[in-house]
């Protein structure tokens, strides 16, 4: 054997030793397969699970107020794993537990007396608060401890349900998992204009900072399903919810803000009665704010180019000049009228801005902004707004709409 081998060796198994040292891991991880992974959250007014009362007469209660009854949904590697190799109605790919009292941060802890397996919040996708418990709490409030809590991403999703919050993380359908079930509806906002652009906790957070009132997409539930469905307003000065629009007011907030990705537009040829419908590829608005002297007043100036995607107007011909300009003023009339009745809604019912206008104001009058931002929502169901909508027809689907 050569000298050179004799000299390497040493060096190679100390070498070894060393890596084999710096493998030593987190000592003081937990496993995965030991956790339960939260991934959904509802909040709604107080109402003790069956469970919960069995304990409690047991004398598992402790001392606290029944203000809140929250409801965590897990997923752990055990339950996803089942899910896998067995089958049938009783089989679910989440666990929903609730847990009732006056303190969100005790009520996740009175978990750890029921489980073995440690919660964590890295993975939370939604928190859906019911109707009651936004008006009658501050939203800081109810998201105050989720804020603070560095577990919960600044990405998770914040939505406010008619009737009970919890029967959003309900399902009937196998395999599916409700939390993500919410979180992947946001997704279909380029094929909608009645989905509002994700109001994360970040976002909401920033918002009741800013004093300024705001939208939070609604949710509804029936028999284990859910459906997107307008939108809860949230007062900038109370920060608690002060009533809904519907889908067709969230439609028209979507126009004025231009924030569509997509969507459809449904109006009636003035001749004959019959169906038109205008499909959205690109939609943009600006909003211009007119300041003279102490009188303030905006434009909305709206635009959007797409295409006839349904026409019952069987006397039309899709490629004539004169039907094209009768199908793109039979869609700018009904987006007016979706604008018309938002507007109406904000101002004189709710007299909240949802829309941006007074951002608009502070960007390009900062000065005048000073003088009215303490009372703008009272300023702004004052003032006068203008709006115009010009839509252009530049595609006709695969049928030519001609006669034979």
């Amino acid at each position: 054997m050569k000298q050179s081998d004799n000299n390497i060796r040493p060096l190679f198994f100390s070498l070894s030793v060393l890596l084999f040292l710096s493998l030593t891991g987190c000592w003081s991880s937990h496993e995965i397969e030991e956790q339960s992974l939260g991934i959904g959250l509802a909040f709604d007014k107080a109402k003790p699970s069956s469970i919960e009362k069995k304990l409690n007469e047991q004398g598992g209660g402790y001392s606290k107020k029944d203000r809140i009854t929250a409801t965590y949904q897990f997923i752990t590697p055990q339950v996803a794993s089942s899910t896998t190799k067995q089958s049938g109605p009783e089989q679910k790919s989440y666990l929903n537990v609730s847990e009732t009292g006056d303190s969100f941060h005790q009520m996740v802890r009175e978990l750890s007396l029921r489980s073995e397996q440690p919660v964590t919040a890295h993975h939370l996708k939604v928190v859906v608060i019911g109707e009651d418990l936004a008006k009658s709490y501050k939203l800081e409030q109810l998201l105050n401890q989720n804020f603070r809590e560095s577990e919960v991403r600044p990405s998770c999703l914040v939505l406010i349900s008619t009737g009970r919050a919890s029967n959003t993380l309900e399902t009937k359908k196998d395999g599916e998992i409700p939390a993500f079930r919410l979180a992947g509806i946001v997704e279909n906002a380029y094929r909608t204009t009645r989905i509002l652009p994700p109001m994360s906790h970040i976002k909401v957070e920033s918002k009741i900072k800013s004093g300024s009132s705001f939208l939070i997409q609604k949710v509804l539930s029936a028999d284990g399903q859910v459906k997107f469905a307008g939108a809860a307003v949230i007062d900038g000065k109370t920060h608690k919810m002060t009533g809904f629009l519907n889908e067709e007011e969230l439609e028209g907030v979507t126009w004025i803000t231009g924030k569509g990705k997509g969507g459809v537009v449904k109006s009636f040829d003035k001749e004959t009665g019959q169906l038109i419908v205008y499909e959205i590829e690109s939609m943009k608005s600006s909003i211009v704010p007119r300041v003279k002297g102490d009188n303030i007043s905006f434009d909305v100036n709206i635009e959007s180019v797409g295409r006839l995607s349904e026409n019952w107007v069987v006397s039309g011909d899709t490629f004539k000049n004169e039907f094209l300009k009768k199908a793109e003023k039979s869609s700018e009339k009904e987006v007016k009228r979706l604008v018309g009745n938002v507007l109406e809604k904000m101002q004189k019912e709710y007299q909240v801005d949802v829309a941006g206008f007074g951002n608009r104001l502070r960007i390009e009058h900062p000065k005048v902004w000073k003088k009215v931002k303490k009372d703008w929502d009272q300023t702004f169901s004052e003032t006068p707004i203008n709006y115009d909508v010009k839509l252009t027809i530049n595609d006709y689907g695969a049928s030519d709409g001609s006669k034979k």
